[in-house]
């Protein structure tokens, strides 16, 4: 019997670090030979040019974007041929990892591994869920019923978020430097009451994860049903170079008691997540250099203005002062010098939200950093 590549899916609502932390597990590979899928919500492919900035020329690194709409789901043509082509590379593959959309469940991956075009190759390892922790203190996955709008916005984020939680192994702490002992307390008891069936609580100081935190779970065995899709869950966490540990508390990041195991059936017409119409992405661009601060106030305008709920993408400074990466997660915003390879000669943003108008986000923009956007 040939030997299944594992397969760990990385899920997480738009934001939380999905990307980041995907960049630190590649300089903690080890020696292990990766393929990565990566899947954004929008026409640019942000998150697949950081991915190959963090791997560089490495030859065992194997990265292909999805962009445009949700990987793995109905309409995909790309996603099964791709790890078949994997498949028929599997000496040169020891693991993929695979990046949902921040718009995305992980149940569409984990069906389509368990078909009968993938399920003789392929292994789910684990599912990770990446949470904004200081997004979720703040109440931000919360009904908020003060207006009719905000209560349809509120209503969509929280329905999603929960549901990732909901088929997630381990759930990840992210963005949680500067948060005291109380503060992730706090977070935990929220994820907790949201999804009680948590298993693994992990926690991701600087965007980082022990690599024996998110590669070689080993966490589900094969089950090849034809019209029932399931995983079966193994009953501890195993690392890398062991079978099952006697005790796994030490892989635990935060209080851990009262663990259990969930189920994994899928109960695809129930619990198949399709796409809110919604929810809507488009790229500005611009021709002009912009100022750092004019921008900076230009975009927590715009965000306060109208339902931007993610912005990412990069803006090229006057006077020749470089590229920064724009990264923005409702009114957060931070911009970071960009160390791509190549000079931009345009500014490019996309942008993420619910019932987002562009023709507004333009013109407010344009208007505040006195370039035009379109």
């Amino acid at each position: 019997m040939k030997t299944l590549i594992p397969v760990t899916i990385v899920t997480g609502f738009l934001g939380s670090g999905k990307t980041t932390l995907l960049r630190s597990l590649i300089e903690r590979r080890q020696t292990r030979r990766l393929a990565l899928l990566i899947n954004e919500f929008g026409e640019v492919a942000i998150d697949g040019a950081l991915i190959r900035e963090t791997a560089g020329t490495q030859a065992h690194i194997q990265i292909v974007d999805f962009p445009y709409g949700l990987i793995a789901y109905g309409d995909d043509a790309l996603f099964i041929p791709t790890m078949q082509a994997i498949a028929a590379r599997r000496f040169d593959v020891d693991h993929v990892l695979i990046e949902t959309s921040g718009l995305a469940l992980p149940t569409a991956v984990m069906e389509m591994l368990q078909s009968a075009e993938l399920a003789d190759d392929f292994i789910l390892d684990a599912t990770l869920a990446i949470v904004d922790t200081p997004l979720l203190l703040s109440n931000q996955f919360d009904v908020d019923g003060t207006d009719d709008t905000l209560e349809t916005v509120a209503n969509s984020v929280a329905a999603l978020f929960e549901r990732q939680l909901e088929y997630a192994d381990v759930v990840v702490l992210n963005k949680i430097d500067g948060l005291d002992d109380a503060a992730l307390l706090l977070a935990e008891t929220a994820l907790r009451q949201r999804a009680p069936n948590i298993r693994f609580l992990e926690l991701a100081y600087d965007a980082k994860l022990d690599i024996r935190l998110a590669l070689g779970l080993r966490l589900h065995q094969p089950t090849k049903i034809e019209h029932a899709h399931s995983y079966t869950l193994l009953p501890s966490m195993p690392c890398p170079q062991a079978g099952v540990l006697d005790n796994q508390s030490r892989l635990n990041g935060h209080a851990h008691s009262g663990l259990s195991g969930h189920s994994h059936g899928l109960r695809t017409h129930q619990h198949f997540h399709e796409q809110d119409p919604g929810w809507l992405s488009f790229v500005l661009r611009c021709d002009a250099a912009q100022h750092e601060a004019a921008f900076k106030a230009a975009m927590l305008a715009v965000s306060i203005a109208e339902p931007v709920l993610r912005s990412k993408g990069f803006i090229c400074l006057a006077d020749a002062a470089g590229t920064l990466l724009v990264q923005g997660v409702r009114t957060r915003l931070q911009l970071h010098a960009a160390t791509e390879p190549g000079a931009r000669t345009r500014s490019e943003l996309v942008f993420i939200g619910y019932h987002l108008k562009r023709q507004q986000v333009a013109a407010k923009l344009s208007e505040l950093t006195g370039t035009l956007w379109q």
